[in-house]
């Protein structure tokens, strides 16, 4: 994720906590060890919550969960942060599960993450205190997004998207309008084209789940269907180099000339920009029959933490959920437009998202987002299927695990 301060903050994130407490598989508690109504209003005493970041979701709500700890000393102490891949945050909860000694408090992900330990049975279930939340005000996407989660997280942040191409127009002056057409350019300019690979990666991921909607597959909610869609996939892997495993490499190499077209969404078009990461003056375009595929973040409780733990968890998640908090999900652009409740404008977010946004942003965003269809990401059973498949047909050989 390209914000440079939160890779200072990965640098210095310290995750060799005390144990939160211990795992516990019996039904009546869920995996808790407690029962939901055995969680206080608030920690007997205030909690040190270690949260990992393995969505680059702290670039959108660091400034929320801040400022919670400074007006809420007697819920949170303190809050140490870590960052990780979505591939290897299954692997680092059960290891911690496994040993009864669970330290990480929170999770912040993407549906990667998410799905991966929803089939694993890794996460606690919010809808258990979901009268303890509130009821969101999510937009309807959000809410849909929400359904995904299976009762095992909560939505906090949210936006519509992609598939888009970004390209360098210097270099590619007549961009692809279809699918096929993209595919005859990356066989007409071989290595010149990239994505990231899927399970990491947003823009990865929902090229990959857009794909079925511009082929005409017959269930796009069903990767084993996609019979067009993985023969395409294959075709244009034929005209790749390889497949990076961060968006961020593809960004890079957008910005270096060692790609010309990377597939990316409104965040990972406007921030890299705003960064310097990529040049002010790339384009973007959607490709013919377009259907955006939304995506969120989730704030996640790994079960074996604490009933303190909760505690604090459900203050702070409630607290992010507000507006005032919402308008700072706007931040540089990396998740347009972020805020997953209704009713929060741009002009209530801070004056560096307005200003970076003003200038990077696209007026076309708005547009699009009203044009084209929405269609929610794969439930976790399909996405963990669609992960594996690809990496093992598609990019087995091209990405490093």
């Amino acid at each position: 994720m390209p914000k440079t301060r939160l890779a200072a903050l990965a640098a210095a994130a310290v995750v060799g906590l005390a144990a939160c407490g211990a795992p516990d598989a019996g039904p009546a508690t869920g995996g808790a060890g407690f029962r939901p109504a055995d969680v206080p209003a608030k920690p007997a005493e205030p909690v040190v919550l270690n949260v990992i970041d393995v969505a680059g979701n702290l670039q959108l709500t660091q400034g929320m969960i801040d400022e919670f700890v400074q007006r809420h000393p007697d819920v949170i102490s303190r809050v140490t942060y870590t960052k990780a891949t979505a591939p290897e945050l299954a692997g680092k909860i059960k290891a911690q599960q496994g040993a009864g000694r669970v330290q990480i408090g929170l999770v912040l992900t993407g549906t990667d993450g998410l799905s991966a330990g929803i089939e694993q049975n890794l996460w606690l279930r919010t809808d258990d205190y979901a009268a303890r939340l509130g009821a969101p005000a999510y937009l309807e996407p959000a809410a849909k997004m929400q359904e995904l989660a299976q009762g095992q997280g909560q939505v906090i942040t949210y936006y519509p998207s992609g598939p888009l191409l970004e390209y360098d127009p210097e270099k590619v002056p007549d961009p692809p309008d279809t699918a096929q057409e993209l595919l005859a350019w990356a066989k007409a300019n071989p290595k010149r084209f990239q994505y990231a690979r899927p399970a990491n990666s947003g823009p990865g991921r929902t090229f990959l789940m857009g794909l079925p909607y511009l082929l005409g597959d017959s269930d796009p909610k069903d990767p084993a269907s996609w019979t067009k869609t993985w023969a395409y996939l294959k075709e244009l892997g034929r005209y790749v180099d390889y497949y990076p495993t961060t968006t961020t490499d593809t960004m890079k190499n957008l910005g270096t000339g060692t790609v010309d077209i990377v597939a990316s969404t409104t965040g990972w078009d406007i921030n890299p920009r705003a960064l310097g990461t990529v040049p002010e003056g790339v384009k973007v375009t959607p490709l013919e029959g377009m259907h955006w595929v939304t995506d969120a973040h989730y704030a996640v409780i790994p079960k074996g933490v604490s009933a303190d733990v909760v505690a604090a968890n459900l203050e702070l998640v409630k607290w992010m959920l507000t507006p005032r908090q919402q308008a700072k999900a706007y931040d540089t652009g990396y998740f347009y437009p972020g805020p997953a409740v209704s009713g929060v404008t741009l002009d209530m977010a801070p004056k560096e998202s307005q200003d970076v946004i003003a200038r990077f942003g696209r007026p076309e965003y708005d547009a699009w987002i009203e044009e084209f269809p929405k269609e929610t990401s794969l439930p976790a059973p399909a996405q963990v299927a669609m992960f594996d498949r690809w990496d093992r047909e598609i990019g087995a050989g091209k990405y490093e695990r």
